[in-house]
C-alpha cells in the first residue's frame, strides 16, 4: 500500500501481536482479497457455481460466500444487475452468520449502509419475519434502498433514525439486532487507504462513547431471549473487547457467548476470549471483530415491552388485512422507488406540490393496483398498504408502526397511480419470480440481448418466446429476466418489447 502506516497505529500492533507482527505487517503488501455471496432469494448455491463465468472458492465462514479471482469483474456481467449476488469482502460476510437469523424473525440492522449485511440477512430471512434496515446518514440510505430493491427483498423497512429512537418506538421487539458499529476503521487500512489518512491516535476513543451508546439502544430493542451481535472492522481493544466488556458490565440480563467459528477466527482478547477477530495473516480476509451477546430471557430491564407483539398495533406476523388509511412515512422521486426522501408520520411534510391531498384519492389509487395486480400478476400481495402522495408501498408493519420515524422505504415500493393508472415500480419486478407474473420473458447473458435491455433498448421479440399464463393475452407489462431470474419491466406489443428498465439503473 502507498499511504504510510500511523506509527501510533504500528506501536499498538506492535504491543497487540508481539511476535505476529511481523507476519501481520507483510500483509500490507498483499492484495486484498475480494468476494461475492450468492443471494438464495433469487438462485441457490449450486445453481450459480454452475452458471458462474469466473472462478470461485469457497469462503469457509460463509456457506453462500465466494473467493472472486484476480481480475474478475463480476459487476460487470448481467448476473449483478439481476442481483444473484453481493460484491462483498470477505470478512464482512463473517458477522450474519453469528446472529443466527432464521426465517420469521424480526431483525434490525441498527449501521446497515450501504446494505451488504442486510441483504445477507433478508436472504436469510427468505421473505418470511421482518427487516428493518437503518442507518443515521441520509445520503448512504439511497445506496442501502437501492441494494435491498436489486436484490429483491420484499419484507424490508429503510428507516434514517438514531438508534434511541428506533429503541422508543420498539421497545422489545427484534429477535435479533445486528450492530455492525462505526469505528476507526482500522481493518480496512490495506484496502482503503483514506481510512489510513482520516485516523489519529484518538480515533478509536471517540468511537468507543458512540458505540456503547449504540449498544444501549439496541438492548432496549431486543425482545428478552435475543440476540446482539456486535461487528466491527478495526483491532482497537477500546472498540471492541472494550466496549463489550462496559456493556455487560452494566448490562447483568446479557452475557457473551462463545462466537465459535470454523477454526478461522481467533479469540478476543484478554477478559472475553468468547469473542472472535479476523487477523489478515491469519485469515483470507480484513481485520475484524465480533461479539455475540444473548439476553437471558428476563423481562425485569425491558417493563412492559417483554412482550413484542403488543409493543405495535399490529402483529409483525400478522398478513393481508383490509387496507387502512395511508401514513406519511416516506417520499418518491417517482423513478421507480429509487432515492426517496424521508418523511415524518406526524405530517410536517405533506403530500408532494400538484398532486392530491394524502388520502383523497387512496381508494381509486388501491382499486387501480388491484386491477393491475389481476390483470398482469394474477394475484396480490400480502402485507399493508402505506401510501405517499401516489407511491404505494407494501410494508410488513401496520403504517401506525412507523409513525413520527424518518423513513426512507417503509416497506415493498410497488408502484405509483398516474392518471387513474397503475405504474408498477421498478422494485416490484426485482422481487418477482417469473410464475408469479402472467407474462414473462427470459434474455440470455451470453449473447449480448440481456446487456441491450439493460442500457434500456427497445427490443424485437417474436410472440412465442413471450410465456404467457392460459387466459391472459400476451400484450401488456412482461417481467424481463435474465437467464431466468427477473431483472425488470417492459411491454409487449406487436412483436416490439418497449424498455421500462430505470434510467439510474442502466448498464454504463
Amino acid at each position: 500500500m502507498a499511504a504510510q502506516l500511523p506509527s501510533a497505529f504500528t506501536e499498538r500492533m506492535k504491543e497487540l501481536l508481539g511476535m505476529e507482527y511481523e507476519q501481520f505487517a507483510e500483509t500490507y503488501k498483499e492484495t486484498p482479497y475480494a468476494g461475492i455471496r450468492v443471494n438464495t432469494l433469487k438462485i441457490t448455491v449450486q445453481v450459480l457455481l454452475e452458471r458462474s463465468p469466473f472462478e470461485l472458492q469457497p469462503i469457509p465462514w460463509c456457506p453462500t460466500g465466494f473467493y472472486t479471482e484476480d481480475g474478475a469483474r463480476p459487476g460487470k456481467h448481467p448476473f449483478y444487475h439481476a442481483g444473484l449476488y453481493y460484491i462483498q469482502e470477505p470478512s464482512a460476510m463473517a458477522p450474519v452468520e453469528l446472529l443466527n437469523v432464521q426465517p420469521g424473525d424480526r431483525v434490525l440492522d441498527l449501521c446497515a449502509a450501504p446494505g451488504g449485511k442486510s441483504t445477507q440477512i433478508a436472504a436469510k430471512l427468505q421473505g418470511q419475519g421482518l427487516l428493518v434496515s437503518n442507518d443515521l446518514h441520509p445520503e448512504r440510505t439511497k445506496a442501502l434502498a437501492k441494494n435491498l430493491e436489486l436484490y429483491g427483498v420484499r419484507n424490508g423497512i429503510v428507516l434514517n433514525e438514531s438508534p434511541e429512537r428506533i429503541a422508543a418506538a420498539f421497545p422489545g421487539f427484534f429477535d435479533r439486532i445486528l450492530i455492525d458499529a462505526p469505528c476507526s476503521g482500522e481493518g480496512m487500512f490495506r484496502k482503503d487507504e483514506d481510512m489510513v489518512k482520516q485516523w489519529e491516535p484518538g480515533t478509536p476513543r471517540k468511537y468507543a462513547d458512540m458505540q456503547r451508546d449504540i449498544l444501549r439502544s439496541a438492548a432496549e430493542a431486543l425482545t428478552p431471549g435475543g440476540t446482539i451481535v456486535y461487528s466491527t472492522c478495526t483491532f482497537a481493544p477500546e472498540e471492541n473487547e472494550g466496549s463489550i466488556l462496559e456493556f455487560l458490565a452494566s448490562h447483568p440480563q446479557f452475557t457473551a457467548v462463545p462466537a465459535g467459528g470454523t477454526g478461522s477466527f481467533s479469540p478476543g482478547l484478554g477478559e472475553l476470549p468468547e469473542a472472535a477477530r479476523l487477523w489478515p495473516h491469519k485469515v483470507k480476509g480484513e481485520g475484524h471483530f465480533m461479539a455475540v451477546l444473548r439476553h437471558d430471557g428476563s423481562t425485569a430491564a425491558q417493563g412492559d415491552a417483554g412482550n413484542a407483539d403488543t409493543a405495535l398495533p399490529v402483529s409483525v406476523h400478522s398478513k393481508g388485512g383490509k387496507p387502512s388509511p395511508a401514513a406519511k412515512t416516506a417520499g418518491d422521486r417517482g423513478d421507480g422507488g429509487r432515492g426517496g426522501k424521508g418523511g415524518r408520520a406526524s405530517g410536517k411534510g405533506g403530500a408532494p406540490k400538484g398532486r392530491e391531498p394524502q388520502g383523497s384519492g387512496e381508494e381509486a389509487a388501491l382499486a387501480a393496483y388491484a386491477e393491475f395486480c389481476r390483470e398482469q400478476l394474477g394475484w396480490q400481495p400480502d402485507g399493508h398498504p402505506v401510501m405517499f402522495g401516489d407511491h404505494l408501498y407494501i410494508s410488513p408493519l401496520p403504517k401506525e408502526a412507523l409513525n413520527g420515524l424518518k423513513t426512507i422505504r417503509p416497506g415493498w415500493y410497488v408502484g405509483h397511480v398516474r392518471s387513474g393508472r397503475f405504474i408498477p415500480g421498478h422494485p416490484l419486478a426485482t422481487a418477482l419470480q417469473p410464475a408469479e407474473c402472467c407474462r414473462s420473458l427470459s434474455l440470455s447473458s451470453g449473447n449480448g440481448e440481456a446487456v441491450s435491455y439493460l442500457k434500456g433498448e427497445t427490443l424485437a421479440i417474436p410472440e412465442q418466446r413471450l410465456s404467457v399464463k392460459p387466459g391472459s393475452t400476451s400484450k401488456g407489462y412482461v417481467l424481463v429476466c435474465i437467464d431466468g431470474f427477473s431483472a425488470g419491466w417492459a411491454k409487449w406489443q406487436e412483436g416490439m418489447l418497449k424498455n421500462e428498465y430505470p434510467a439510474g439503473w442502466r448498464w454504463t
